[in-house]
């Protein structure tokens, strides 16, 4: 009898379990409190179109892949994302209004006067350098004489990484890296998914992404689509196959909150397999649009809410 191989959801359901079963609580910035592990590891093949895009619940693919073409616009203001109704960065400058002007005003009407003032967007809606302007606009300092300095270029380390994936793919150094240190205060969240590392062997294209803290129900199923769909595009731009997409956590955790959702989605088995198409190609890794995604053969299962801890 052939031996087949697991659901690759499998990994993402028993690394749920593990957490749920097993974890240490503890308490966290946020107050909820979650139960957690340090360390895991999730790998995905990612030939023949393949994602890893989770069945047992819907994941909305087209607002994560708009999330990930405005990082790559460099931009840090919410307002782009909330004229095309993507809402998942909305809750932390919607914070910040609350609690600066005392108005307990809905999401949804903070994100309408976003959409609708630029003054207003301006004021509100910005997050700091956060993941976008580290990738592409990683900040420089030139020397002028006499102790002072001058802001110089900013560094694309997308482009860079691109760049040399064609000339040297055998190199150790293709990093994409959003932790810089001297800017993380100013962020309304430093970077979950902080590290990319690339890595080029027969023809194909893998992809290490170490994300030092990871919501478990919420989040992971949005990163690991994200970091696939970047390593989808990368390998494209460069002419290699997509290889293995290997994801690396650090708190690794759920929200006590999430109860319901934990359990529902571990009542549940994966099935099918989603395929990504890549329509076209565009000019460059920044040329994308939404457009260029189609997800054939998904049919998830219902879709699991729970609320989101900022």
């Amino acid at each position: 009898m052939l031996e087949t191989k697991p659901h690759p959801e499998w990994q993402y359901l028993d690394l749920m379990r593990r957490i749920w079963t097993e974890g240490s609580e503890r308490r966290d910035r946020t107050g909820v409190g979650t139960r957690s592990i340090f360390g895991a590891t999730l790998r995905y093949d990612l030939s023949c179109g393949r994602m890893p895009l989770l069945t047992t619940k819907r994941v909305y693919w087209k607002t994560a892949t708009r999330e990930m073409l405005w990082f790559l616009t460099g931009d840090t203001n919410i307002r782009v994302l909330c004229q095309q109704g993507v809402q998942i960065w909305t809750d932390w400058p919607l914070d910040k209004y609350r609690r600066e002007t005392g108005e307990d005003i809905s999401r949804e009407e903070f994100s309408d006067r976003i959409v609708k003032s630029a003054e207003f967007a301006k004021k509100w809606g910005d997050l700091g350098p956060v993941y976008g302007k580290q990738w592409v606009d990683w900040p420089t300092y030139e020397p002028v004489g006499e102790g002072a300095y001058r802001k110089g270029s900013g560094i694309n380390q997308v482009a860079q990484v691109i760049e040399s994936l064609r000339t040297n793919p055998g190199s150790r150094r293709h990093i994409i890296e959003g932790w810089n240190v001297a800017e993380v205060d100013q962020m309304a969240l430093p970077p979950c998914h902080k590290t990319y590392q690339f890595h080029v062997a027969d023809g194909r294209l893998n992809c290490v992404l170490y994300q030092r803290s990871c919501d478990v129900a919420l989040g992971l199923p949005f990163n690991l689509w994200s970091a696939a769909l970047l390593q989808r595009m990368i390998a494209q731009q460069v002419d290699l196959d997509p290889g293995e997409f290997v994801w690396m956590g650090g708190d690794t955790h759920l929200y006590l909150n999430h109860a319901s959702l934990v359990e529902e989605q571990l009542s549940r088995e994966p099935a099918g397999a989603p395929i990504l198409e890549i329509i076209g190609r565009p000019d460059t890794i920044f040329d994308y649009r939404i457009e260029n995604f189609e997800v054939q053969d998904y049919a998830p299962q219902g879709a699991l809410k729970a609320p989101i801890a900022v």
